[in-house]
């Protein structure tokens, strides 16, 4: 991000003196709201996306079916990886593409919602929602994709009070100190967003008592379901991603985005875009699931500093994931790698101190050759690499602490005496995927 980018220094200011932690509620954000004009009640119709892993990947492919579509889509997500501005997607006009929020927009729009709150009781993410609904209320488009920051009942985002339709992606253990430490009670959590009348769309859940509270959720509250596995499906047959619902069944192109769990995301997209009355055609569904980006997850690093210092031919991959469940999906995906195309993996990880990380190592038993753990550059709430590779450990893990990733990476070269590459995974945090991307000048944009 640009040190003279006047989006990061009003939002530099908003730190200084607002709470940056979080603090599930909605009151303060309504009454911020209304001191706006209600902007959340002048959008277009909304996708409301929650889940614990696969809902920026969710959106993702929403967007993409739906500006292969010719829609024009706001798109709101967070955390940001480099650039705050990646938060707020504007659409594109004559239904082209959209793009991040200049940055004197979003500087001015950040100003306006602080004038407007002077010096009541705010969040910074509170805040700053209220600028997404300023930003998208004032710009025309056809759709807004909006990700749940945090949970879902209680989080900023859900005061949208009749959305066009409702997802959930997998849901699992994270965030325990705010959601609960039971899977249904996050389970519960997430479901705080289905509307009386709005369509509500459940993708593929490993937790079963997650899918029995969300679909018992939607009953009580009078929302249409739709459910991964019995009302819509989704398969890898002979290459190709097989969909199949009462409308009928698709014949696509496998996802863009590597790993297989992308395939339960791309359906959950397609279902609740049919669900929301977006009715994309066919077309637009392959042309949007071949073509979606979501930066930081499974992302290939092929230029930049750190592939100059690894062997030759060697891989590597960046993934902010960073709870249990998206260890599991992580590991998956590179064993479906390393069936294809073998090569000793390395992980380095870093991850903050509110995660749990013998629980993400675990599914890296028997897979990974090493573990480097790394501080994360952005962040003072990072685990102490010394700490984190005492948990790989414990997990079985062959692990050690590095002074960062580019001395992980020079280590193993130093050290390689030929044979196959290996394939590096960087991955434990969203903050340690964005001090990489920024490192590799690969923001995304």
């Amino acid at each position: 991000m640009s040190e003279t980018s006047l989006a990061a220094a009003e939002i530099a200011r908003l730190l200084e003196h607002l709470p940056k932690g979080i603090d599930l509620g909605l009151d303060r954000i309504r009454r911020l709201l209304t001191t706006l004009g209600e902007p959340q009640r002048k959008l277009p119709p909304v996708i409301h996306v929650a889940g614990t892993n696969g809902k920026g990947s969710t959106v993702a492919f929403s967007r993409a079916i739906l500006e292969a579509s010719g829609r024009a889509v706001h798109v709101h997500t967070s955390p940001h990886l480099v650039d705050w501005r990646e938060r707020y997607r504007l659409a594109g006009t004559g239904g082209g593409r959209g793009a991040l929020v200049a940055d004197d927009l979003l500087a001015e729009t950040v100003r306006r919602a602080a004038l407007a709150n002077g010096d009541d009781a705010v969040t910074v993410f509170e805040l700053l929602t209220a600028v997404a609904f300023l930003l998208f209320s004032e710009h025309p488009a056809d759709a807004v994709l909006l990700e749940v920051g945090l949970g879902g009942r209680f989080d900023a985002t859900n005061v949208v009070e009749q959305p066009a339709v409702t997802a959930v992606t997998s849901v699992s253990l994270d965030h325990q100190a705010y959601l609960g430490d039971r899977v249904e009670l996050i389970a519960a959590e997430k479901a705080g967003i289905f509307k009386r009348g709005s369509p509500v769309v459940i993708g593929p859940q490993t937790e079963p008592t997650a899918l029995e509270v969300l679909r018992d959720k939607a009953a009580r509250t009078g929302a249409p379901v739709l459910v991964h596995g019995q009302d819509f499906h989704a398969i890898n047959e002979r290459g190709r991603l097989v969909y199949q619902d009462d409308h009928g069944l698709l014949d696509l192109p496998l996802p863009r985005l590597p790993g297989r769990h992308q395939i339960g995301n791309a359906a959950t997209a397609i279902a609740a875009l049919r669900a929301g009355g977006f009715a994309p055609t066919q077309g637009a569904i392959e042309r949007g699931i071949a073509s979606a980006e979501w930066p930081g997850r499974l992302q290939r690093i092929t230029s930049g500093p750190l592939v100059a210092l690894a062997p030759d031919g060697a891989e590597i991959w960046l993934d902010g994931g960073h709870n249990p469940g998206a260890g599991v999906v992580i590991a998956e995906a590179m064993a479906d790698m390393e069936e294809r195309v073998p090569r000793p993996l390395v992980l380095i990880t870093g991850m903050l101190n509110t995660k749990e990380p013998g629980g993400f190592f675990e599914a890296f038993a028997g897979m990974a050759r090493h573990v480097f753990t790394v501080p994360i550059r952005s962040s003072d709430a990072g685990i102490d690499p010394v700490t984190l590779a005492d948990a790989a450990l414990e997990a079985g893990l062959d692990a050690e602490p590095a002074a960062g990733v580019s001395a992980a990476i020079r280590r193993v070269a130093s050290h390689w005496q030929g044979g196959p590459a290996p394939r590096f995974l960087i991955c434990g945090s969203l903050y340690l995927a964005g001090d990489v991307l920024a490192e590799s000048d690969l923001a995304p944009r």
